[in-house]
């Protein structure tokens, strides 16, 4: 169990470096809601690579963050940001949208109508099908 815990901490520690890349490049925002002034976390886009890397990560919330974990805790009305953000020009938080979106579109319609008219090339399609949330 010490070993696991030991990898987890070692990679945690190799998260916080991407700190100043993630915050210069959120302006010290949540890349999915858009929330400031409020703490931020790393998330990991799977599939992220052997180091930790800021094209497979993005800063989200504590909101985001708690309602990406657990989806009974999912309030669709938070992801209405998200219509926007699948048109992202970062990797990481065009994916997420995306993930998030179709996991809420069989119950929201609101949700089915964004994911109609949003675009994925063949690569964006095979990483968000390839590691649904």
């Amino acid at each position: 169990m010490a070993k696991g815990y030991d990898i987890n901490k070692k990679r945690q520690e190799e998260l916080a470096g991407l700190g100043k890349t993630l915050t210069r490049r959120s302006g010290s925002r949540c890349e999915l809601c858009d929330a400031s002034g409020v703490p931020l976390y790393i998330l990991e886009v799977p599939p992220s690579s052997v180091e930790p890397e800021a094209q497979w990560a993005i800063f989200v919330c504590s909101v985001c963050m708690e309602q990406i974990i657990d989806f009974k805790k999912m309030e669709a009305e938070h992801w209405r940001s998200l219509g926007e953000k699948i048109w992202s020009d970062v990797f990481p938080v065009k994916i997420m949208s995306h993930r998030i979106l179709r996991k809420l579109a069989c119950d929201h319609h609101w949700v089915s109508d964004i994911l109609e008219n949003a675009y994925l090339d063949d690569e964006e399609e095979n990483t968000v099908s390839s590691f649904p949330l």
